[in-house]
């Protein structure tokens, strides 16, 4: 059976429905704007936005003081780095559903997103694969990946070409219209932070791949212990325990069906290619997990 293309969704199917045609970026400039942050030569803290040249100064402030008021430390070196993004490369999508599940412990959360993982097609090997190398240090070192895991969603290989830097997701953000609306409805959950908004919009992106089956993520913050499984069938099913209290291994697994020589496409749309949210989804309430065995 011919495998399926690697080649991300085109920009026609993104754009459908009219999703760019508020946006305030059409009309100006937008810069990629990154920050990462290290502590005793670990990666602590990172920070992605698509931003117009005038809240540069003003966002870039921003990052810099995450960094510095990070739960793991202050940051002893802060990288920034400013990109100008052109408007005709910019592709257009929407956020994912969210649905928030609650569990009594990370065991009873590890079930439910490999269960999650078996529903929308990826094989128990591959499962498996990816919770003991994230829960063990997917990193050669036993440490988190500054990136992402690829992994065969049939037999559980790894397919990343660098086992310790991984696949890092990247240029894409909210319109401003969009980040204020999904404020609003996550504060009516009690999930305006960070991490869900940041979490949500890089899923957002991994899941606009085609041949990208799931996503599996867990925080290396040693004080969140929320994770995910995001997909194109499921949206985005936020657990709110995924980890022990104190553990610093965490990191991202993406699920594939893809052939060896088409996985530079993908890694590079990922990686590279421009991507702007202007539409999200909806924010289901807390919904408690039984485990029915």
């Amino acid at each position: 059976m011919k495998r399926p293309s690697c080649q991300p969704l085109a920009a026609e199917w993104l754009t459908r429905g009219g999703l760019n045609d508020n946006f305030a970026a059409m009309n100006e400039p937008l810069s990629s704007l990154r920050m990462r942050a290290e502590r005793d030569g670990k990666h602590i803290s990172g920070a992605e936005r698509l931003v117009p040249f005038e809240q540069l100064q003003d966002v870039t402030i921003e990052m810099v003081q995450r960094a510095l008021r990070h739960t793991r430390g202050q940051a002893e070196q802060i990288n920034i780095s400013v990109e100008p993004i052109d408007k005709a490369d910019l592709q257009f999508g929407r956020l994912p559903d969210l649905h928030n599940n609650t569990v009594q412990s990370w065991q009873q959360g590890r079930e439910l997103a490999a269960g999650m993982l078996a529903s929308y097609g990826v094989a128990q090997q591959a499962v498996d694969q990816a919770m003991e190398s994230l829960a063990s240090g997917a990193a050669s070192n036993g440490q988190s990946m500054r990136g992402a895991m690829l992994i065969d969603a049939d037999s559980g290989e790894r397919l990343e070409s660098d086992p310790d830097r991984g696949v890092r997701v990247s240029r894409m953000d909210l319109s401003s219209a969009a980040r204020e609306q999904l404020q609003v409805q996550l504060a009516a959950q009690g999930l305006a932070n960070d991490h869900v908004v940041e979490a949500l919009i890089l899923a957002a992106k991994v899941v606009s791949a085609p041949t990208l089956i799931a996503e599996l993520c867990w925080s290396d913050d040693p004080d969140y212990l929320a994770g995910y499984v995001a997909s194109s069938a499921g949206g985005y099913q936020r657990i709110n325990v995924l980890k022990p209290f104190g553990e610093e291994r965490g990191g991202r697994a993406f699920f594939i069906r893809c052939s060896k020589d088409q996985l530079g496409a993908l890694v590079n749309w990922l990686e590279r290619q421009p991507f702007l949210i202007e539409r999200i989804g909806r924010v289901h309430p807390p919904r408690q997990w039984k485990d029915e065995a």
